[in-house]
């Protein structure tokens, strides 16, 4: 053992039975243990957040089916790596690649991987915090199994520390104590490489302290003054993530700058991703604005692929300009009440046919049946409208949208009730 690694290093799981947590895809009988104990494992995506034990799964993979495994980092790695890794693997049957932070790939780098994993030439392990389904290309997903990872709970957590203290050849020389663990569960973040990390560094900066004894005792205190911080105000995996990033919106739903740019800072401060924020700026944009102010869910969602481009430091701007603007913005909720009254209307009354006129008709058939008969083509009415109906006959004259009492929305109001007159009651 290499007593100078981190002690994350040097506890890192060799077979599943060690992993903490992730039952559901390691426990007995369960989907990914049953593929390795099988040898049959696919080419797969594990997501999930950051120190869960996706490094640690990919290792125990390779370890258990006696696989080549090469290993390459999506932050530093290119194209040309991989194709230097498939060229090599070419030649070693049943090879591993595991890329880390695989989102990070861009197109082009995840393209350069297809061939080689719809061939067999590799079996491919990804790891990435971020959905797969907004990072990593269709063609790529749909040649993956995708994994989900569930955060370690805090009793995970604290069963890694006795785990360390109790196996590990660096800490065992010294008697531990674990009086309190809420600090260095709260400032790890759930996250068990950075929890172990810190557990070392408090009990190897106690040993050192001048005349220091072999009992150590491991307090909240003794972990804050080490770390050199407060305990963070923002758990991203607990019930403040969840009150935060509820003030946040609700302060721009009432139209409080101030509030919101507050709250931003609370979740800047804690770390949180930043695509997250943007994600609920982006909603909010569409559900608390919408057609009050369209240009709002333009700026929202620049936001996110600016964020997603920039990352911290420098996104907390394009963070805080979007969230003062949409806080400053006129406010509808006109589309979100909308689409949940049709949505009420289609589970009350299920599938009700679509009217004849405004079927398709592709074949004769379709059209010996009246499919699209009497359709009136709306470009050629006058203003380029026509009237006729559009909902099924049991809905005709349901009002779903109702224009918002804002400058924008009344606009709209008006223009509706030039074309309808009576019949929505605009």
């Amino acid at each position: 053992m290499n007593h100078a690694a981190p002690l994350a290093e040097r506890m890192r799981p060799v077979t599943l039975d060690d992993l903490a947590g992730q039952e559901h895809l390691t426990g007995k009988g369960s989907i990914l243990r049953t593929a390795i104990e099988q040898g049959r494992i696919p080419s797969m995506l594990l997501w999930g957040p950051p120190g869960v034990g996706k490094t640690t799964i990919a290792n125990i993979i390779a370890h258990t089916l006696h696989a080549p495994y090469f290993q390459l980092s999506a932050i530093s790695s290119g194209v040309k790596d991989v194709r230097e890794v498939i060229d090599t693997a070419k030649h070693q049957p049943g090879a591993i690649l595991f890329i880390d932070e695989i989102h990070r790939f861009n197109k082009g780098q995840q393209d350069a991987l297809l061939g080689a994993v719809e061939k067999g030439t590799i079996t491919l392990i990804g790891a990435t915090t971020e959905n797969p389904s907004f990072e990593v290309n269709s063609a790529l997903l749909s040649r993956c199994q995708v994994y989900v990872l569930k955060s370690l709970q805090d009793e995970d957590l604290i069963a890694l520390l006795q785990q360390a203290i109790e196996k590990d050849e660096v800490l065992k020389q010294y008697i531990i104590t674990l009086k309190e663990t809420e600090a260095l569960i709260n400032i790890s973040g759930g996250d068990a490489r950075k929890l172990l990390n810190l557990f070392d560094l408090v009990v190897q900066t106690e040993a050192q302290k001048k005349n220091a004894q072999k009992n150590i005792v491991i307090t909240n205190a003794l972990v804050m003054n080490v770390a050199q911080k407060k305990v963070a105000l923002y758990d991203k995996q607990g019930e403040q993530h969840y009150d935060i990033i509820s003030a946040f919106i609700k302060s721009m739903r009432g139209s409080d700058p101030n509030g919101a740019v507050y709250w931003l800072a609370r979740m800047i401060e804690g770390g949180e991703d930043v695509k997250f924020i943007a994600r609920r700026m982006l909603i909010f944009a569409s559900e608390d604005i919408g057609n009050a102010n369209a240009n709002a869910l333009l700026l929202a969602n620049a936001t996110f692929d600016a964020v997603a481009k920039i990352g911290y430091p420098e996104s907390r701007i394009i963070l805080s300009q979007c969230a003062t603007y949409l806080a400053s913005s006129v406010k509808s909720n006109a589309s979100y009440m909308a689409i949940g009254a049709a949505l009420s209307a289609v589970q009350q009354h299920g599938d009700l046919p679509v009217p004849l006129h405004i079927r398709n008709a592709p074949t004769k058939l379709m059209k010996d049946l009246n499919y699209g008969k009497n359709y009136q083509y709306s470009h050629q009415g006058e203003g380029n409208f026509i009237e006729q109906e559009y909902l099924p006959e049991k809905l005709a004259g349901t009002r779903f949208y109702d224009p918002g009492n804002n400058a924008r929305e009344q606009e709209l109001r008006k223009f509706l009730k030039e074309r309808w007159k009576n019949k929505y009651g605009y």
